[in-house]
């Protein structure tokens, strides 16, 4: 019984494919036969002569023929007829003008004394065009009308104004009324173009500006208004916001170009309005084609691939096609995520999550020997500032000398670019992260100046300055790196290069889910100083420029990403209150605690001693930096590690990192 089922399924699929083919031939058959027959008439004023009878049977059949082709070339056997749209409305046109082209010309080919005339030729175009779309564009009608969602029974309609009158607006008005059963009704648009003001979209009026909306009638009745601008700037979306909040109007919006693009979301779905939205972020242009030559076809590793920098990057580099691509996370849970993510998106094909901890060496040569990875994307770190001020062991093995051991293994194996994910709070740093995350920029670009190496006779592997291989030897008998040891012939030079940039909006600790937390909560809302700012970049955006800086880089150089104008986060937080629809200090109170241990009033872009030399690039900086090599130092530095207290490792560190300030208990 099971064997014959799929032969059954087969033979009534074949059947249905035969009869819709001989329905549309019929149909088609009809409409173009009546084109043609009505052409003649009204060519000759519906008395076509006698010479011409003959002549219009003829034609009819040859023009039938070839038009019967031009539909079949056009997918017009395969199209859904009730489902019609401008492309589809082009094919059409298309297939009936080469058609009557064919038809005209054979008149000249052929040299016949039966002719069609010219008006025919044209007038049989018009009538067959209209006549076929009118056909398509009916039977779209009547299953819009005949919809399930429109027989749905339908609860009260709630009243909404949308904000933009372009593609975006018009779609989601569309939407809304042919779909009543979502409960939603337009009633208005807002633009700022002037010319469309007093026009109507699908029945629905452009009243003018938004700050118009007390013109509106009926305004105390609008359930919310939705901002339907995907590439409006912020400081616009601020401004709406602001505008129609203070008159206790809900505002929603449509999602970023950058959420439409990632083909995450659908261009449809409304939700609240987040702080990125008005934190005033313009677009930044990338070098598309750049981004992929570098990505297209390698195998990539990205270490911290749970991360909130770490899972975009998969999600950006997973689309540009690499040969594979390497997700190394400590964390099971987090690197689970963002596999399904991948396999959701279509995009799992070339991803292998991979478990493992940079710090375990031979965890991490089985990856390097198996997979051959050929850029490399280091994101994997500590990151926390308050809890690593309390602990900077960890700090100091994580961020340092993970990212050592790491750089080393890629410059002894000909890795052709590793970049190194690091922070503005690597400049000038009065905290443990911040240092540490300074002390393996330092390291890294004494890895790249010195390149691969082979050790000395009787030495154990080298991993870093100063650094063993977990599980080799002590640290007391390995020999400092020097200028006469050789340099690996065999592996070609690694570029190695860091990007530095500042907050990330929504990522793991940062202030936005803690303050979604705590409003959600009722408050209050803890904000550590009234001066405090912060740069901020959405997560797309700055991983965008970390690719784009990927492809500008030549090896030894620190990118600073332009970050904008840096936010107070007192005003950040009374912009998300005002966004949940409350009165900041009268429904939500901001307390502000004090600064904590390794924090600062704002972060800078640029080390004293540091050089600045522009790139292609008008959102990158490149920065270069004199190369320290210290050796003894780190060894020093791992030798003790465990054995110093807090305050003696932070001692310890300073020493260093020159411009670290640190703070102790």
């Amino acid at each position: 019984m099971s064997s014959s089922t799929p032969y059954a399924t087969s033979s009534s699929t074949f059947r249905q494919h035969l009869i819709r083919a001989v329905v549309l031939l019929t149909v088609y058959t009809v409409i173009i036969s009546l084109c043609r027959f009505l052409a003649y008439e009204l060519r000759f004023d519906f008395i076509v002569p006698r010479e011409f009878q003959e002549e219009r049977l003829w034609s009819n059949a040859f023009n039938l023929a070839v038009k019967l082709a031009f539909l079949l070339l056009f997918g017009q056997f395969r199209a859904l007829l009730s489902f019609f749209s401008l492309p589809d409305l082009v094919r059409i046109a298309g297939a009936v003008y080469l058609a009557n082209l064919t038809t005209f010309l054979e008149r000249y080919v052929l040299a016949t004394n039966n002719m069609t005339p010219r008006g025919v030729v044209l007038t049989d175009f018009v009538l067959c065009v209209g006549a076929l779309s009118s056909l398509r564009l009916g039977l779209r009608i009547i299953r819009e009308r005949t919809s399930p969602h429109r027989n749905q029974e339908q609860g009260p309609q709630q009243r909404i104004a949308i904000v933009g009158a372009g593609d975006a607006g018009a779609t989601l008005a569309k939407e809304f009324i042919n779909s009543p059963s979502r409960g939603f009704r337009p009633v208005a648009f807002f633009d700022d173009d002037h010319a469309k003001h007093g026009n109507q979209i699908h029945g629905v009026p452009v009243i003018g500006r938004v700050e118009s909306i007390d013109q509106l009638k009926g305004r105390a009745e609008l359930a919310k208004v939705v901002i339907a601008m995907p590439s409006a700037s912020g400081k616009r979306i601020r401004e709406i916001v602001q505008l129609l909040t203070a008159r206790g109007i809900k505002v929603e919006t449509l999602p970023s170009m950058e959420e439409l693009a990632s083909g995450r979301v659908r261009a449809s779905r409304i939700r609240p309005v987040e702080v990125q939205d008005v934190l005033g972020r313009e677009a930044v242009n990338l070098d598309a084609k750049g981004i992929r030559q570098l990505v297209a076809g390698q195998v990539v590793m990205v270490t911290g691939a749970g991360g909130s920098i770490g899972c975009e990057l998969c999600r950006q580099i997973s689309a540009l096609t690499p040969a594979r691509l390497l997700m190394v996370e400590q964390s099971e849970p987090s690197l689970f995520l963002i596999e399904q993510e991948l396999n959701e998106l279509g995009l799992g094909a070339t991803a292998v999550p991979l478990v493992a901890d940079i710090l375990d060496g031979p965890r991490m040569d089985y990856i390097f020997d198996r997979y051959r990875p050929e850029i490399i994307f280091h994101a994997a770190a500590h990151k926390h500032v308050y809890l690593m001020e309390r602990q900077p062991s960890e700090a100091i093995r994580n961020n340092v000398f993970g990212t050592c051991q790491l750089a080393r293994r890629a410059a002894d194996r000909g890795v052709a670019a590793f970049v190194f994910i690091s922070t503005d709070k690597a400049i000038n740093p009065t905290s443990v992260m911040g240092a540490t995350k300074r002390l393996a920029e330092i390291r890294m670009m004494a890895i790249a100046e010195q390149g691969a190496v082979t050790p000395a006779s009787g030495s154990p592997p080298v991993i870093g300055m100063g650094l063993s291989v977990i599980g080799s030897s002590s640290p007391e008998n390995q020999q400092p790196v020097t200028s006469n040891q050789e340099r690996t012939s065999s592996a070609p030079r690694t570029k190695f290069m860091a990007v530095r940039f500042g907050n990330v909006l929504g990522s793991s600790g940062s202030v936005i889910p803690i303050f979604k937390r705590q409003i959600a909560n009722g408050g209050p809302v803890t904000v550590t100083h009234p001066e405090v700012t912060r740069y901020f970049m959405t997560i797309p955006e700055a991983v965008g420029l970390v690719l784009q800086a990927s492809v500008l880089g030549q090896g030894g150089e620190i990118f600073v990403l332009d970050m904008g104008q840096p936010v107070k986060i007192a005003d950040l937080a009374k912009q998300m209150i005002e966004l949940s629809g409350l009165v900041p200090g009268d429904d939500i109170e901001i307390v502000f605690t004090g600064l904590k241990p390794g924090k600062k009033l704002y972060e800078e872009l640029q080390h004293r001693n540091e050089r600045h030399t522009p790139t292609e690039h008008p959102r990158i900086m490149r920065f270069t930096s004199p190369v320290v090599h210290d050796g003894a130092g780190m060894r020093e530095l791992e030798q003790c590690l465990h054995q110093l207290e807090p305050n003696e490792l932070k001692k310890l560190l300073a020493g260093k990192v020159d411009d670290y300030t640190p703070f102790f208990d």
